[in-house]
């Protein structure tokens, strides 16, 4: 069964940075579109960024564009967030998700995406 590992998450300052890690399993990784997603508290279900299954192109949300990085490694099976110049709005659970096809588009709707990783915390503090 298709499962992913989210780790990397903490607490830290405004201005730090963080990268976050999903190691997937039970998929061709390879060719599969692979997305962050965050939740803060109170909020609904956000979508961070996509990057396509070879890594030729990549997505972002408005409020973490210029700032945060997505790449990943297919020899490892693993998808990273590289988050810079944090936030305190940057506060919340981020979620790594893919579907269950390959060859995905780069789908910002949280509906889009099948299998999720079960979340780390990022907190930012003022």
């Amino acid at each position: 069964q298709v499962q992913l590992v989210d780790s990397g998450g903490g607490l830290v300052q405004t201005g730090a940075s963080l990268r976050l890690s999903c190691a997937a399993s039970g998929l061709v990784f390879s060719s599969h579109t692979m997305a962050w997603f965050r939740q803060g508290p109170g909020k609904e279900r956000e979508f961070v960024a996509a990057i396509t299954w070879a890594g030729a192109r990549r997505r972002y949300g408005d409020a973490v564009k210029d700032r945060f990085t997505i790449s990943r490694d297919n020899a490892e099976n693993t998808v990273y967030l590289q988050m810079n110049a944090l936030k305190p709005e940057d506060t919340a659970v981020y979620y790594c998700a893919t579907a269950s096809y390959a060859y995905g588009h780069l789908d910002l709707e949280s509906r889009s995406y099948d299998y999720w990783g079960q979340g780390t915390q990022v907190t930012v503090s003022s």
